[in-house]
């Protein structure tokens, strides 16, 4: 699927200047700090309510049970949308499937928020961290707040964090950042008018949190009998957001042009089924009756398995859309624990022990401490490889861990849980990431976007500050300045700020040949990560964090 991006014009509008090739970064600052304002939605403006991925009149829902906005039959008429109430209030992710709904819409946000840019114009459950930090970083206080803000509303009122704020994302929700976006929030200086305030806000947010962690210790959520979790779509078949079934065709055309490297995904059958075998298909394939992308997903005499779509819809849950280190395409993504999600949830563990402490629930602390150290524990056992000496995503359906190193397996500096043996064999490492332009996402060379050679913000930015956090500054700062200079390279050479890059090359060429092919621009948590990088290298160096 090819995805056209629609924010070029106003990305464009925000450059003055004819861009010379030579890079300089006070140009590339100026860009970021006047983005933020171009990016940032709200139901005052009738252009959030637009989907670019969707080719229909708008249309917003409102959370069951909410009282109606006052000023919403003026954006009705003003905004000509169509505007609805969900048919039940949703307790946990996956109770509402989009398809019973009557159409594809907006999910009502109370607050203003950043979108990432191109075709993505709602709100992010990943992106928003980083978007976060970058607000915090340009002094945007109020708006980085109202971010959180929204993701709690999300909590309360469509079960969890969302991939997005659309009605085809009621099934999965992202990496788990919100504890986190909390914690920033509290942190940050003119967050709150006084201590009262910010007391209230907390406890109105901590159960929240806990909710919204729920999610990853239900049984679709977890990895086996690891005791870690995996990333898992509550929804089955394609994913309602695909809109024709070119994709998937390419899938099964891939796979049989490699049949040595099918992990199963493939199902005999016909391109027109009779109902005994449409029928038969419901379980091994998708429900060509309920879908036309389902029905469209053939080529060759062979269908797509009911397995290869839960990984689908897994790898979208987990942000890395698409590779091939979870399988081809992601296709077996449900069927690992992933060191990235499970250093996010352990991180997660400790936030919720520190906002417990702070509202005085000592016994809930000292869950939320057993539960982070007993993740930490199955992570050394499952995902730590003392010959490797580094963190590698496990396998729990085959049992055995990957033999391709991801870029993930910094995100246990990240979150504070690798041990200062570990930390610095992960220091050792960085050859096996590092590039001309930063750090790469592997070795392995796919094709798709979260593959070799192409490096992202956020992966970038974990490392780097997880480095920095364990004392490794010098290695955290040279990795910076590359990553930073690959931005620089790019914004001077088209004006503009890219979704990812090409580490090899450290620019902005990038050429997807699986998957989705567009280098979208605008973006959010690139600009963020380049706010943060500057801060790092204009500071000094963090304290080491403190390790279990």
């Amino acid at each position: 699927m090819k995805l056209v991006p629609l924010f070029v014009a106003t990305a464009l509008a925000l450059v003055s200047v004819v861009h010379a090739a030579t890079p300089d970064p006070a140009k590339t600052q100026a860009y970021i700090h006047q983005a933020w304002d171009t990016l940032t939605r709200s139901l005052e403006d009738c252009s959030a309510l637009h989907d670019p991925k969707m080719d229909a009149r708008p249309v917003l829902y409102l959370p069951a049970g909410l009282a109606v906005p006052a000023d919403m039959d003026s954006i009705r008429q003003r905004c000509q949308v169509d505007v609805h109430t969900l048919p039940r209030r949703i307790e946990r992710l996956g109770d509402l499937m989009p398809a019973t709904l009557p159409a594809e819409g907006l999910l009502y946000l109370p607050r203003a928020y950043v979108v990432p840019g191109g075709q993505f114009n709602e709100m992010y459950g990943w992106d928003s961290y980083f978007i976060q930090l970058g607000l915090l970083a340009d002094g945007r206080v109020a708006l980085a707040r109202d971010m959180t803000d929204n993701m709690l509303f999300e909590v309360a009122h469509y079960g969890g964090v969302l991939n997005a704020n659309r009605t085809y994302y009621l099934t999965r929700s992202q990496p788990p950042f919100l504890s986190r976006m909390i914690g920033d929030v509290l942190a940050a200086p003119g967050a709150f008018t006084d201590e009262a305030e910010r007391h209230a806000w907390l406890v109105h947010a901590y159960p929240l949190a806990v909710a919204n962690y729920r999610i990853w210790t239900r049984p679709e959520h977890r990895a086996g009998d690891t005791g870690l979790a995996r990333y898992f779509d509550l929804g089955a078949g394609p994913v309602p957001e695909m809109r024709d079934s070119t994709y998937y065709r390419g899938v099964i055309d891939w796979v049989l042009a490699h049949p040595e490297k099918d992990p199963g995904y493939l199902v005999k059958a016909s391109e027109h089924p009779d109902a005994a075998e449409a029928a038969r298909l419901k379980t091994s394939s998708c429900d060509i009756g309920a879908s036309a992308v389902c029905a469209g997903a053939w080529s060759q005499g062979y269908r797509l398995s009911a397995d290869y779509y839960r990984g689908d819809r897994a790898m979208r849950e987990s942000g890395f859309d698409t590779n091939f280190h979870f399988g081809p395409f992601g296709g077996a993504t449900h069927h690992y624990a992933g060191v990235g999600l499970n250093s996010l949830l352990y991180r997660y563990e400790r936030d919720l022990q520190d906002f417990a402490l702070q509202l005085g629930k000592l016994a809930e602390a000292k869950q939320w401490a057993d539960a982070a150290a007993t993740r930490k524990a199955a992570m050394d056992k499952y995902l730590w490889s003392p010959a490797r000496g580094m963190f590698m995503d496990y396998d729990f359906v085959a049992g055995k861990a990957s033999t391709q190193p991801y870029a993930t397996t910094y995100w246990p500096l990240w979150a504070g849980l690798a041990s200062r043996a570990q930390a610095a064999a992960l220091a050792k490492h960085l050859a096996v990431f590092e590039r001309k332009g930063g750090l790469s996402m592997g070795e392995r060379s796919s094709g798709a976007q979260w593959d070799e050679p192409f490096g992202w913000a956020p992966t970038n930015w974990l490392a780097i500050s997880g480095l920095d956090a364990y004392g490794f500054h010098d290695d955290a700062r040279h990795l910076a300045r590359k990553f930073m200079a690959t931005v620089d390279t790019g914004f001077a050479h088209d004006g503009t700020i890219r979704e990812k890059y090409n580490m090899v090359l450290g620019n902005a060429e990038v050429k997807i040949t699986a998957g989705y092919t567009t280098n979208v621009i605008g973006f959010g948590w690139t600009n963020a990560v380049y706010l943060k990088l500057h801060q790092l290298l204009q500071g000094a160096p963090a304290a080491v964090r403190a390790t279990p």
